[in-house]
């Protein structure tokens, strides 16, 4: 059985795919990509260089797109602080007395937490603002006068 240059490239970019689903690295896909515009190529009947040619080109051009958009765009915050993945986010607590080591017990959602202190400043009594949930604990900063 003797194979054409084409079928190296579906198998190369089969294998490519199969290893992204594996890593979860994105970049493995556009590399896949290069290898069927390869494969296009050779279906073209174009020469082996230029299927070559045509892979490093396509594969490299949508890579280095991908990093470019990744580049562009900052990742979300963390999940503990993220107000897309977390409710709790932006909500106001009253913080009525703080302990030395900048904790406090604060009445929210019908249950009491552990706050922890996330500002700058000494830690003040009044309003604090939800900045990040760390387990059942909740970081605050002060609340910003209105």
């Amino acid at each position: 059985m003797d194979w054409s240059s084409t079928t190296y490239w579906w198998i190369a970019g089969g294998v490519l795919v199969a290893a992204e689903l594996a890593s979860g690295t994105f970049y493995l896909l556009m590399l896949a990509v290069g290898c069927v515009a390869g494969a296009l190529a050779g279906h073209l009947g174009l020469s082996e260089t230029a299927q070559v040619a045509a892979a490093a080109v396509v594969g490299g051009g949508a890579t280095a797109l991908w990093h470019f958009k990744r580049y562009r765009n900052p990742r979300s915050a963390p999940a503990e602080a993220n107000r897309d993945v977390n409710i709790d986010i932006g909500q106001v607590v009253r913080v009525d007395d703080w302990h030395d080591d900048g904790t406090a017990r604060v009445n929210y959602r019908g249950a009491s937490w552990t706050v922890r202190h996330a500002g700058d400043a000494p830690p003040q009594p009044g309003d604090h603002v939800i900045v990040a949930v760390h387990g059942s604990v909740l970081s605050v900063r002060p609340r910003a006068p209105a």
